[in-house]
């Protein structure tokens, strides 16, 4: 897999800590600069340590599921993709009612939106190209960055870039399955 597909898988996975922190960004009156470097360093360790989580575990079962690698990969980053232009289209927001941001609200945020990330990391299991120390390196740093970019383009552009960033997520997710599907299947790869 290539640096480039790791960065697009990045971004796609980054799009629903994109829609959070665009939305705390909104909805928070204490989203400032230490809470968004805040946000984006939770958001970016959550999803860099669930695809390494996903790797391990996928791993211990690597053997068994090597002849249908590109058919996982298709499933998951498709349901995933999938699921978030779902609620992109149905404007499922992740919208939190209180008004001041903290600690807890942060980490259990940041699980929440590395659930995804998780799948992702099995379905690298099951490729051989994968570099596990390099991808998540790069899904981090890529949820890191359009974290804070998002917190400040909340601040001042509002909700309507929350349904926009998860529907392009979802989007790039089905496309980069679809293409390891296509790839594995009818070029070997």
């Amino acid at each position: 897999m290539s640096y480039i597909e790791v960065f697009l898988i990045g971004v796609g996975l980054s799009m629903d800590a994109f829609a959070v922190c665009a939305t705390n960004g909104i909805v928070y009156k204490n989203a400032n600069k230490k809470w968004g470097l805040a946000m984006a360093l939770c958001f970016g360790a959550f999803q860099a340590a669930m695809p390494t989580i996903g790797y391990f575990l996928g791993s211990a079962f690597t053997e068994y599921i090597k002849a249908f690698d590109h058919i996982i990969a298709l499933v998951l980053l498709g349901f995933i993709g999938g699921k978030m232009i779902v609620d992109a289209i149905r404007g499922d927001d992740s919208d939190e009612s209180g008004l001041t941001l903290t600690v807890p609200v942060l980490l259990l945020q940041g699980v929440a939106t590395s659930i995804d990330a998780l799948a992702v990391g099995i379905s690298f299991a099951a490729l051989e190209s994968v570099n596990i120390a390099t991808s998540v390196t790069i899904i981090g740093l890529t949820t890191f960055v359009l974290s804070i970019i998002a917190v400040f383009l909340g601040k001042r552009f509002g909700k309507l870039l929350n349904n926009k960033a998860q529907l392009v997520g979802g989007l790039i997710l089905v496309a980069i399955g679809v293409k390891i599907f296509v790839e594995h299947t009818f070029f070997g790869g």
